[in-house]
């Protein structure tokens, strides 16, 4: 299902505490074996902090399917 250009997701800094909205583009989610693993990041645009925070199953739906890229983190034996 193709995703609309004009998705956007609203986020805030934890260091400035700015808010703001996020085109998918700024967003990356990373997908591990549990919930430490489980997470997105993305570069405040007001501060320019990096900013890392947990994603549950809602978030993981809602960014993947707002075309948010993902990456599966495998565990290694």
């Amino acid at each position: 299902m193709p995703v609309p250009a004009a998705v956007r997701f609203r986020a805030a800094c934890p260091d400035c505490r700015g808010r703001f909205e996020l085109a998918a583009e700024a967003l990356r989610l990373a997908i591990g074996a549990g919930r430490r693993t489980t997470f997105y990041t993305f570069t405040c645009p007001q501060c320019a902090a990096p900013v890392r925070k947990p994603a549950g199953e809602r978030i993981i739906e809602l960014l993947t399917g707002g075309g948010v890229r993902t990456l599966r983190l495998h565990a290694t034996p």
